[in-house]
């Protein structure tokens, strides 16, 4: 029981054994941001008397659809909600003398969907091998980057984002009396996880709160100011307030909200462009992530950072109706910085495929290289691509966006069970490739290990680790010449 009762700043928490490992589910790492804190920076958590039971998950963060049944939720997990902002961590069985690294999971989901309490990323399989990992939920959709800043007093932009610091802060300050190592925190994510770990690595107040960072099929990424203005000028005319009424955006309820920002994407199409993501702004994201990265604002910290050979086809099922041509050009346009993007599109054949592979290339891959590129010059980075595919079920036919995820993880046992399929061994085999390598990167900086030698990326060579079908991990020079010719990279 004592391994399971924890002394932290705002109170004890008790914890259970479970899966080979100790958790702590449903920690309140700030203030429930409801009511005057809605659109507000996090607050500290506030403190509580006796022992505080951490054996559940706590709310996911309020998003369109049920996050229950996608997510693989227990049916203990609380209905999503405004008051979200929880922490799951979990840690070896039997605590050791020497502190643990520390491994923080920024879930994804475009920034309007997913939670921390996702069963693909249970951390059980992390600490049976001697790390603390951590999870955590933070705003999503119009709660959370909504572009408010510009309202005035009261109101902040990237709102999400700075409740991942605030998870970290409470991380740096408290995960010593779990067994972990404030000193040795590894971020790893995917999707918008690792889009708002690019964006970390730019903002100054996350400056400090990690060492280094695993970003899976993301990169930097932001809304231009000027078309966040617009969501939040069309969401408010919705809602039908004046920009001199904004505080009442604090007492309005939260449906109402929901259904605003669910209205404004079917209004603009319902397209892949994200109408909620970071944005710069002054107070909180000052540069452009990229750009940031570029001048050396994360010098020092290592990066993993690698895409799906297939992302896109998450999104786009091959033979559906491909968009009008002028429709994907502008979808480029808004998710990239490309300015004109038609002659690039119109390189594609225009099909389902063909656009498949435009958002694989123009939004994942090529701002992967990008990151990895600028960020090279100022800390070792590691690029890998995930290629692996199974003939035993049609979804495992191609390498999609998120399929990886299972295989950092170790979780193989929650793909099997939504497709009703078991996979044989050299699905094992990879999968315990990646979770070493993961693990080599959290405790010592680099992903290499005793079976897989992974060098580093950089020019010329462009070494990239192909986790593909093979028993081994293969490292390849520069995998995509000619596509990366062609992009211009």
């Amino acid at each position: 029981m004592d391994d399971l009762r924890i002394k932290t700043s705002s109170g004890w928490l008790e914890g259970q054994a479970e899966n080979g490992a100790r958790t702590w589910k449903g920690i309140p790492y700030a203030r429930p941001p409801v009511g005057e804190r809605r659109f507000a920076p996090p607050e500290r958590a506030a403190s509580w008397e006796g022992v505080r039971p951490a054996k559940t998950f706590g709310p996911p963060s309020l998003q369109p659809g049920e996050p229950a049944e996608k997510y693989g939720l227990p049916a203990s997990t609380p209905p999503a909600s405004e008051d979200c902002l929880y922490l799951n961590i979990w840690a070896p069985a039997k605590r050791t003398k020497k502190p643990l690294p520390v491994m923080v999971w920024i879930h994804g989901g475009a920034f309007v969907t997913g939670t921390g309490a996702d069963s693909a990323c249970d951390g059980a399989g992390f600490a049976r091998q001697g790390t603390i990992v951590v999870t955590i939920n933070y705003r999503l959709g119009p709660f959370g980057f909504l572009h408010l800043a510009p309202l005035g007093e009261g109101f902040v932009s990237n709102a999400g984002l700075l409740d991942q610091i605030a998870a970290l802060s409470w991380i740096r300050s408290e995960i010593a009396a779990f067994g972990g190592d404030p000193a040795q925190v590894t971020l790893f994510g995917e999707s918008a996880g690792a889009m708002s770990i690019a964006a970390m690595l730019a903002m100054p107040d996350a400056k400090g709160l990690f060492a280094r960072a695993s970003l899976q099929s993301g990169a930097a990424q932001t809304l231009p100011s000027e078309q966040a203005e617009q969501v939040t000028a069309g969401i408010l005319l919705l809602l039908g307030i004046d920009r001199s009424e904004a505080q009442l955006l604090k007492t309005l309820p939260a449906p109402a909200i929901m259904q605003a920002a669910e209205e404004m994407v079917r209004m603009l199409g319902g397209g892949p462009a994200m109408l909620f993501q970071p944005v710069v702004d002054a107070s909180t994201l000052p540069v452009e992530p990229l750009e940031a990265v570029r001048s050396g604002t994360a010098g020092g910290v290592e990066l993993i950072v690698g895409t799906n050979r297939d992302e896109g086809e998450y999104f786009i099922r091959p033979g559906s109706a491909p968009m009008p041509m002028e429709g994907a050009i502008l979808g480029v346009e808004l998710m990239t910085d490309i300015e004109d993007a038609a002659s690039l599109v119109r390189s594609y054949p225009h099909t389902a495929q063909g656009q498949a592979d435009i958002m694989t290339d123009l939004f994942f891959w090529r701002a992967a290289v990008r990151l990895a590129r600028a960020q090279a010059c100022h800390a070792p980075v590691w690029m890998y691509r995930f290629d692996w595919t199974s003939a035993v079920h049609p979804a495992l036919a191609r390498a999609v966006h998120t399929r990886e995820i299972v295989f950092v993880f170790g979780n193989l046992q929650v793909l099997e069970r939504q497709l009703g399929v078991t996979l044989g061994p050299e699905a094992r085999r990879l999968a315990g490739a990646m979770r070493a390598a993961w693990l080599a990167f959290a405790k010592a900086g680099s992903p290499g290990t005793a079976k897989l030698a992974w060098p580093s990326y950089g020019e010329p060579e462009r070494m990239t680790m192909i986790f593909g079908a093979a028993d081994v991990p293969e490292a390849v020079s520069d995998p995509a010449a000619g596509k990366r010719a062609r992009l211009g990279l």
